[in-house]
């Protein structure tokens, strides 16, 4: 009968572990009153850190419903926002899932660069290192892929 019993516990308890895997074990996932908010650094020309950046925040807004997603763009990273760029349709298609993407003034200044150059629908700050500050300061968690 112990043997028996032993059995039905390990049986039980390995059901409910199971049982507990399928829930959401994050935080974020599990607080219904907090707004997930990411904000994403990008500040390489690599097409590849760019994808890596884009599958990041892709990720983060299937797993968290709702979540608040910016990307921001400074020094070398913003030539992959220009119009013609390589990752210039993941870009568009990020917009377009209701992601912030966001272009540095100061790089634009800096690089020569006019709205004319960029992907029509990105946005823009005066400045990305205090774009990221401020979000930082918000309660955002920073993500630098």
């Amino acid at each position: 009968m112990k043997a028996m019993n032993k059995m039905l516990g390990a049986l039980l308890g390995g059901t409910l572990m199971m049982g507990a895997l399928a829930l959401p074990t994050t935080a974020v996932a599990m607080n219904p009153l907090v707004t997930p908010k990411v904000v994403i650094q990008v500040s390489d020309s690599d097409p590849a850190k760019w994808n890596l950046a884009l599958n990041n925040a892709k990720n983060v807004q299937k797993d968290l419903k709702g979540a608040q997603i910016e990307i921001v763009a400074y020094g070398p990273g913003i030539g992959m926002l220009k119009a013609d760029s390589e990752v210039a349709n993941r870009v568009s298609e990020a917009v377009d899932s209701g992601m912030k993407v966001l272009a540095c003034g100061n790089t634009m200044k800096g690089q020569k660069l006019t709205k004319e150059d960029m992907n029509s629908k990105i946005g823009y700050v005066q400045a990305g290192v205090v774009e990221l500050m401020d979000r930082q300061m918000e309660g955002y968690t920073y993500i630098r892929p």
